[in-house]
Formats: structure tokens, C-alpha cells, sequence
């Protein structure tokens, strides 16, 4: 790895992608350059695969990043991936991180640029949050082509019948658009096609986004679209992307889509990024691809890493029983980020809003909030070991923070059997995240071959049954359907989907259903109050509160401060 970390300082030097592929196992003929600083890999790299199932004592070790119920200014997964893989490196072990690619809709609103920070950073990072290698616009391509294929049947006669009112496939774009969420097409001359109302969701909350993140192969992609359902004939039959004759040209051009883009950290560390399933709808994971490909050419004793988005009630959740179900792999050690200010925030004293500063109460060192709020910590801790993985808490250290409310966490978790550390990712690097990196190895060595991890359901159980059982891991005391609901969960099981997985859509700024609930919230129901069917992607979800795919601006958006120096060509701004 020294020649790697020597060769890629700077975003700007100049980068040596075959040596980069190396580091990780990668042959130079898989390599693929976009440009200078970005490479994919081919496909074929699978071929060498021997290590598959993330187990056994040599192989290597596949490790999960996840968090506490975050708050809305997120609690630095990413950023303590990405410095972990840099503190495994420079304790000498060969490490690979797995991550999803940034959306431009968040780039340009309030979340600003993905891809870490300070320290702890994924270079190049304006192609990172920006176009990269455009598989997003792809993405946004072929799901528009679905769409458009569906208007022009409707346009020549519709000969499948289809009825307008179940259509459930909307138009996307990569961009925050509120104006869009809900629009009328075909409006015009009667050859400007069919009016219908419609509307527009975000790129990561397309169906083919999480399509593209559980496609094993270019073969398993085309069979995943064929099985896409777009909505009903009039006499209640399932009408495909097979049946509109789109799902062959939408392959054609996600093909390219399909192969991982080869990055690096700001310390020379591998990164593969790929796909980026919306957190809410979707599994909020990145590609299996990436990690079977990161599998291929991990040593023995090596580290694969990756992160499932959100708490682990949602991302991890959703890692072990729909992306591990589908790749094999199944890790041995999950990362529990937490914050200070998010377990003082679980003291339930205080209220947050997402762009805007911290309250200056939560600036002030108050251990009793810190100890209040860690059963928010305790209850994620019971859900990891639930699926029968190791966790290690990862306390993420902000400069606001007291050395007494540290020691406090590392009291709680200590006293709940777990490893824990501290951690300074953004401002050291790889340096600060050496504990967290010693005590992931630690975890890893001593968890040994894990059996497959746990699910949270079996796939035999029915709709309803995999929905209690989810609202059992949340907490909840039982879950109320609306009629609506009820019915649709019906259909689904008469016409011969009761056999996939289910995610639940719901808030991640709490345990429960309702954003405002802190802690480990009880005494309430999972509220269900719309199903929805992704066929292609292979799961149902449920719908719990009020929920939009389609993210708006805010009033002074990220988008105003982005630029380019006219002298040097650099994209400024991005944060």
C-alpha cells in the first residue's frame, strides 16, 4: 500500500489506478480508466472469486458500519467507514470499503456532498458527488424509457388493457424538485399522448436503483427488470416491463451501470462505489457486486467493509435480510456508530432541525442527558446481537464534546459487553480511527466463522407476519392496516408474492413510526397505511407515515454556494 497512499495525496496528483486495483486484488485487465483519477472494473473480476460468505478462520472478514437512531444531521457513518478502512490499512492489513455513490439531489440541497469528511474523505470528491461515472444518469435513462414505453401504449390502442388508475411507475430525475412529486402528462393535442396524472420521484428512490445493488450478474439484471410491474389490466392481471417489451433495451442501457466504480480514500485505501438505494423505501445498501468483487480479490485475513444506511432497525435490518440473503455474504462484526449529541437528543429534552445549529444547551456538558438517552444505544446493541452479529461501538468524537460524557459511553457500552472506541475520524484520519481499527480485529478474531446472520423473519412467513415481526424488532405493540392496505397485502399473496422479504418505510429519526418519539419510544402501533409491490427488486414495502421521494429545496440550498474557478478549472463550494 505505501506506493498507492504515495500516489494519491492530493485529488489533484496524479494516480496510479492499476496500482490502486492491486492494493485490493484486482487485476490490471478488470481495470477500466474513466479519465485520470476513476477507474470501473469489469465483471469478469468475479471469475476469480474464492471468498463468497465473509466467514471461515482465514478468509477474509466482512465488517458492517451502522449507527444508533440518527438525527437529521446524521452521526458520521460514512466518514467512520471510510477512516476505519484508513486505520486497518495503517496497521498493515489489506482493507476494501464498499460504499454507495452520492446523489446529486442532497449534493445540491441540505445535506451538501457525501463521501466523508475533513480527514476521513473519498477522493476524487467532486466526481464523487457529482456525475462520477454517470451510472446515476443511466439509471435515470432507463427508468424514464420504462415510463415512456407505458404512455406510448396507451397512446396506440392499449392492447394489454392496461388500467390507468393502478399505475404505480413514475418518471425520476437526480435532482430535489418538489414541483414534480405530482404532475399531469399528455396534455395537449390528442397526438401529444394520454392524459393521466403522474409523477416524479428522486433517481435513488427508482426500483431499478435497487435492482441495480442486488443483481448478481448482467443475467440476473435482465431477469429482475422482465419482472418489474408497472400496474393492472382492467381485469386485475400483473402487467410487466416484460409485457411492454421494455425490459430488454432497459438492460442495454444499464449494462455499462452494472460494472463498480474503483475510487480511493484520501490515505490511498480502495474504495468500490456503486448504486445508491433511497435509505427510506429501498435497502439503503450499496451494490452486491462491489463486495463480491471486493471478495474476489481479498486476502486471506483481508477486510471488506461496508455500510447499511440509517439505524440498525432500518439499514442493517435491511442488509441482513435482503442484500446477505441475496450475495451469500454475511459478516462477523458490525460497527455501531453514536454521537454525543445524538444520545442527548434521546434524553428527549431537545429539538433539532435539520439545517439549523445545535441548540447551545446541547453544547454544555450534561452526562445525566448522555445517560438518559443511551438506552436509544442499548436497544440497537439487542437488535445487532439479534441477527447474531459482534457489534463494536464506535463513539464518533465532535469538538463540542466533554471527556466526561466520552468516558459515560464508554462506561454504558462497556457494561453492555460490547468493545468500544474512540474515535477522531475528521480531523485525524486514519490515525483516529487506530482504536476503533484495533478493536475491529479483535472483534473479528474472536467472533470467528459466523453462521449465516440471523434474519429477522423467515421467508416462509407471510406478508403480514414479516411486518409484525419488524414492528416486534422496533418495539412496537402490534401494527393497524388501513384498509387500503389490508386489501393490496391480499393481492399480493393471491397472485404469488407472499414469498418476498418486506421493508418497512418509516421515519429514521426514531424506534418508532413518528419522528418525534425518542429513546426506545413504547406503548404504540406501526401505523401501515399503503403497501406497494417491486417486483424486479424482489420485495414489498410498507408505507408508515407520511413519506416523499421526491426530496425539495430548502430555502438557501447547497446549490447556491457551488461553482467553478474560471482560473483553475476546480469545482468550489462543495461541501
Amino acid at each position: 500500500m505505501t506506493q498507492v497512499i504515495a500516489a494519491t495525496g492530493g485529488s489533484d496528483a496524479p494516480i496510479d489506478l492499476h496500482a490502486l486495483a492491486a492494493s485490493a486484488g484486482i487485476a490490471a485487465e478488470h481495470v477500466i480508466p474513466y479519465g485520470r483519477d476513476v477507474a470501473k472494473i469489469d465483471l469478469r473480476a468475479l471469475e476469480s472469486s474464492q471468498h463468497v460468505s465473509g466467514g471461515g478462520a482465514s478468509s477474509p472478514h466482512y465488517v458492517v458500519v451502522t449507527a444508533i437512531t440518527p438525527t437529521p444531521f446524521g452521526e458520521g457513518k460514512t466518514t467512520t467507514a471510510i477512516g476505519l478502512a484508513q486505520g486497518l490499512t495503517r496497521l498493515g492489513q489489506q482493507a476494501v470499503l464498499t460504499l454507495r455513490q452520492s446523489a446529486m439531489g442532497p449534493t445540491f440541497g441540505i445535506k451538501g456532498g457525501a463521501g466523508g469528511s475533513g480527514g476521513a474523505r473519498i477522493l476524487p470528491a467532486d466526481r464523487m458527488n457529482l456525475h462520477l461515472t454517470g451510472d446515476f444518469h443511466a439509471i435515470t435513462a432507463a427508468h424514464n424509457l420504462l415510463s415512456a414505453m407505458i404512455d406510448n401504449h396507451l397512446h396506440h390502442g392499449n392492447e394489454l388493457d392496461i388500467d390507468e388508475r393502478t399505475i404505480t411507475w413514475p418518471r425520476v430525475l437526480d435532482v430535489n424538485d418538489r414541483a414534480l412529486r405530482h404532475i399531469v402528462t399528455g396534455l395537449g393535442a390528442r397526438i401529444d399522448g394520454v392524459t393521466r396524472q403522474a409523477s416524479f420521484d428522486i433517481t435513488p428512490a427508482s426500483e431499478l436503483m435497487v435492482i441495480m445493488s442486488l443483481a448478481m450478474d448482467l443475467a440476473d439484471l435482465r431477469r429482475r427488470l422482465g419482472r418489474i410491474v408497472i400496474g393492472r389490466s382492467r381485469n386485475g392481471e400483473w402487467i410487466s416491463a416484460e409485457d411492454l417489451k421494455a425490459a430488454g433495451a432497459m438492460c442495454a442501457v444499464l449494462r455499462d451501470a452494472l460494472e463498480p466504480n474503483l475510487l480511493r480514500t484520501g490515505e490511498g485505501t480502495p474504495v468500490l462505489v456503486h448504486t445508491g438505494p433511497f435509505g427510506n423505501i429501498a435497502t439503503g445498501c450499496s451494490s452486491v457486486i462491489a463486495d463480491r468483487v471486493a471478495a474476489a480479490g481479498a486476502r486471506d485475513g483481508g477486510y471488506i467493509l461496508t455500510e447499511a444506511g440509517f439505524g440498525s432497525d432500518m439499514g442493517l435490518e435491511r442488509f441482513v435480510d435482503l442484500k446477505c440473503a441475496v450475495s451469500g455474504m454475511h459478516p462477523r462484526v458490525a460497527v455501531v456508530v453514536v454521537t454525543i449529541r445524538a444520545l442527548k437528543a434521546h434524553s428527549g429534552r431537545h429539538r433539532l432541525v435539520s439545517g439549523k445549529d445545535l441548540p447551545e444547551e446541547m453544547l454544555q456538558e450534561n452526562i445525566d442527558d448522555v445517560r438518559d438517552g443511551a438506552a436509544n444505544l442499548l436497544k440497537h446493541l439487542q437488535i445487532v446481537r439479534g441477527f447474531g452479529i459482534t457489534p463494536v461501538v464506535a463513539v464518533n468524537v465532535f469538538p463540542t464534546d466533554r471527556d466526561a460524557e466520552i468516558e459515560e459511553v464508554r462506561r454504558i457500552a462497556g457494561d453492555a459487553g460490547a468493545r468500544v472506541a474512540v474515535c477522531h475520524p475528521v480531523t485525524r484520519g486514519g490515525e483516529g480511527r487506530l482504536d476503533l481499527a484495533g478493536a475491529v480485529v479483535e472483534a473479528c478474531q474472536e467472533a470467528g466463522e459466523p453462521a449465516c446472520s440471523r434474519p429477522a423473519y423467515e421467508p416462509q412467513d407471510d406478508l403480514r407476519t414479516k411486518i409484525s415481526k419488524l414492528a416486534d424488532l422496533y418495539g412496537a405493540d402490534g401494527v393497524d392496516y388501513t384498509p387500503a392496505a389490508s386489501r393490496l397485502l391480499e393481492a399480493y399473496e393471491q397472485a404469488g408474492f407472499g414469498h418476498l422479504p418486506v421493508i418497512v418505510a418509516k421515519t429514521p429519526l426514531s424506534l418508532s413510526a413518528e419522528p418525534g418519539r425518542k429513546g426506545v419510544p413504547t406503548g404504540w402501533h406501526l401505523p401501515v397505511r399503503e403497501v406497494r409491490l417491486a417486483a424486479g427488486a424482489g420485495y414489498v414495502y410498507a408505507i408508515c407515515g407520511s413519506l416523499s421521494t421526491m426530496p425539495g429545496l430548502p430555502s438557501r440550498p447547497a446549490v447556491e454556494r457551488i461553482d467553478v474557478d474560471l482560473d483553475t478549472g476546480q469545482i468550489v463550494g462543495l461541501r
